[in-house]
């Protein structure tokens, strides 16, 4: 399997060049030629398996070019520091199933992808006697994954823009108080689309790119979406191994990755996985996608799910190749206009394509509240803000739904987000272990304007 990429300007590379080159050199997103699919019986084994064995089966399919024994070793090392066997269990608090996705070391489901990615990373550049510098950009929890996943290694460099002041006080500090010297932590004075832009920008320069040897960790990194398709085939298969028919799954987000990654797992496993519903704050640009079908930019408003807090979702380009049918010209006019006008129209075929793979619903933040309170009232069971949008999201859309179960996901620990569950629940969440006494370790970043040439001068000071 080869990677092409949205916009159709490049050769065919294999994953591993796919992952090292992040975002496309002709600024287009990577994806494979062909979107595999598999039979029932793969199905009747892969249902059978364990998280890590299924994550090998799954990643196979679209690394042919990482043998298999190196594969393996990969995924093991990566899910060795989660602290449960299962990686992604299934709880069941009343009426819902929530997919636990925060049992990494950095307590959110980035951790899944960017362990991976890190010693993907690491592998590959020891094999090839090289270094690299890593540069991205976090609405939360993406930075201090990112970060826990190459902190210590000698061949690379990690530099992580967050919006400063825009990010939880607890996502903050899992990123600045990270001693290890090849970790750089840039607190940008603007939103989280400022710091994407800027990323971009930098990834778009590519003879900068290439002197600095600049790798991606952010969601437009294809390796982060390979690894998020395997909790989807995960839980929707434990489902269909008690006699689920099909499997909907509520997600929320607001970059586009993730959902994404449930996409391509729909298309891997169909038909088991069904609808998607995508779950989004107040910040609801693919909201009205899916309900208007319109894609139209607007200002980013600050919430008590600031990790969804983003009018531009970085993602997005993927899905529109496949609502293009796979025409790279109409998604390069679509980029265009979109950087020309900040909208992009849909016609009613289209529309209704969307409306297939998904429903939408956009969550308040009186309503977020309502939905953690509701749900420990009812359980006792605490979940996060952003995890309170894909409730909140499944109860405003399940009667749309043929009655199969519905997961809903939940991204982040609670404990991360002490005053939005304060304010639902009267208390705030309690912290594992590894969490305590955070705020007293010392901190290390530097703050800049929202500047695409000063956070250049800073990585040119820094890098390897």
């Amino acid at each position: 399997m080869r990677y092409i990429s949205t916009r159709g300007k490049i050769e065919p590379v294999e994953f591993s060049n796919a992952v090292m080159m992040g975002l496309a050199t002709d600024g287009g997103l990577l994806l494979p030629e062909n979107l595999p699919r598999v039979n029932a019986s793969v199905l009747d084994e892969w249902q059978d398996m364990e998280y890590q064995e299924l994550a090998l089966d799954v990643m196979k399919l679209f690394a042919p070019d990482v043998p298999g024994q190196i594969l393996k070793g990969l995924i093991t090392r990566s899910y060795s520091s989660f602290d449960t066997p299962e990686i992604t269990p299934i709880a069941s608090p009343g009426e819902y199933l929530i997919l636990e996705l925060f049992h990494g070391p950095t307590l959110a489901f980035k951790d899944v992808a960017l362990q991976f990615l890190g010693n993907f990373f690491s592998w590959l550049l020891e094999t090839r006697h090289d270094h690299m510098n890593i540069l991205g950009a976090t609405s939360g929890d993406t930075g201090s994954a990112a970060i826990y996943g190459v902190k210590g290694k000698e061949n690379i460099n990690i530099f992580i823009l967050h919006p400063k002041g825009r990010v939880s006080e607890v996502q903050a500090l899992q990123m600045t108080t990270v001693p290890d010297r090849n970790v750089f932590n840039i607190a940008v004075e603007g939103t989280f689309d400022d710091c994407q832009a800027i990323v971009k920008a930098i990834f778009n320069d590519l003879s900068f790119k290439e002197r600095y040897r600049l790798g991606a960790i952010n969601s437009i990194n294809w390796a982060r979406v390979l690894a998020q398709v395997v909790y989807y085939v995960y839980a929707a298969l434990k489902l269909r191994k008690e006699g689920a028919e099909q499997v909907h799954f509520s997600v929320p987000t607001g970059n586009f990755g993730d959902i994404f990654a449930g996409y391509v797992a729909k298309r891997l496993i169909k038909p088991v996985i069904g609808r998607l519903i995508l779950a989004t704050n107040e910040n609801n640009i693919l909201t009205r996608f899916v309900m208007e079908g319109i894609y139209e930019r607007g200002k980013v408003v600050s919430t008590i799910s600031p990790s969804m807090d983003i009018q531009i979702a970085s993602n997005f380009e993927r899905y529109l190749y496949y609502l293009y049918g796979q025409e790279p010209g109409r998604v390069v006019k679509a980029m265009k206009e979109f950087e020309r006008t900040g909208r992009i129209s849909f016609s009613e075929k289209e529309k209704l394509a969307a409306h297939k793979d998904f429903l939408s619903a956009s969550i308040d933040q009186e309503e977020t509240v309502d939905t953690i309170r509701a749900l420990y009232e009812d359980s006792g069971y605490v979940i996060d803000p952003h995890t309170a949008v894909g409730v909140a999201a499944y109860k405003r859309l399940k009667d749309q739904l043929d009655g199969n179960p519905v997961i809903c996901l939940a991204t982040a620990h609670p404990c991360k987000f002490p005053e939005a569950v304060a304010r639902a629940i009267g208390k705030e969440p309690k912290r594992p272990e590894k969490m305590k006494g955070i705020e007293d370790r010392q901190q290390r970043l530097v703050v800049l304007p929202a500047s695409v040439s000063r956070v250049k001068d800073y990585v040119m000071q820094n890098a390897l």
